[in-house]
């Protein structure tokens, strides 16, 4: 690896383990914040405004650019589906890697491969696949890596959560009927990384091995964390996909990076 590396969104939770990842893989890398910087973040970007993204890239000339920068309420459209484009256009002729999710499908089919259309059934996930769909139409030599629920590291937005309902800072309730293949940070993190020094073209499922509830996933935090997991509320979700696994086989025969299972990574110390 090697070479200067763009990292969009380099506050967010998965931007700055890609950029403390990337820095110790050998990359120059330069992280982007729209509201406050950080040791991750040096370089202001609003993503929803074509002519700072143009300009931030003229400033940083990359060799390649990691678009993880997502809206920070969960149906922006403006920044999750306007901004991948605007990134997507002013990445002329650079390395394009870019994060959509599973959130995109509505979980009718249950087992999706990298041919699957999106079929988004709440405002989020159509704007991720809004934000795919315009990355491979303007950038179609680009990686485009859809992903699950993503953890590992204790900053992840269900480890947080589920620490909050054990805490009872916040109401809510982890669901025992929304299915997902969660991964590691550290392992997509990897996995942007290797793509953004390849030449790897279109769709790539990146999850963990594991299929696991919200719920089961929350009692796994909970005893990494040495929490009581009996007090955890728990519900059925109503409104959002329920069953949603991505296949993994294509991820398995072209990268090196090995994507480990919530079983795996969320083992007790």
């Amino acid at each position: 690896m090697g070479g200067r590396l763009l990292i969009t969104g380099g506050s967010g939770s998965l931007g700055r383990r890609a950029f403390r990842r990337a820095a110790a893989a050998g990359w120059d890398a330069v992280g982007t914040y729209l509201q406050k910087p950080s040791k991750t973040a040096g370089v202001r970007l609003d993503v929803r405004d074509l002519a700072d993204v143009r300009k931030v890239i003229a400033d940083v000339r990359p060799d390649a650019i990691v678009h993880t920068a997502v809206g920070r309420e969960r149906g922006d459209w403006r920044t999750t589906a306007d901004g991948a484009a605007h990134v997507a256009a002013a990445a002329e002729g650079i390395r394009l890697v870019h994060v959509s999710s599973d959130a995109i499908f509505s979980g009718r089919d249950v087992h999706y491969d990298e041919s699957a259309l999106p079929d988004p059934v709440y405002p989020y996930g159509a704007a991720k696949a809004a934000a795919e769909t315009a990355v491979r139409v303007v950038a179609p030599a680009a990686a485009v890596v859809r992903t699950s629920l993503i953890l590992g590291d204790g900053n992840g937005g269900h480890e947080i959560l589920t620490r909050d309902l054990i805490g009872g800072r916040v109401r809510g309730a982890l669901f025992t009927n929304e299915l997902r293949k969660p991964v590691h940070t550290d392992d997509l993190a990897d996995v942007l990384l290797e793509l953004a020094a390849g030449d790897f073209a279109g769709v790539l499922n990146v999850a963990g091995s594991d299929v696991i509830s919200r719920y089961d996933l929350g009692v796994l935090v909970a005893r990494r964390d040495g929490l009581d997991p009996a007090a955890i509320p728990c519900a059925e979700g109503t409104g959002r996909p329920t069953d949603v696994r991505l296949g993994t086989g294509l991820a398995q025969r072209v990268l090196r990076t090995r994507l480990r299972g919530a079983h795996e990574f969320l083992a007790q110390p």
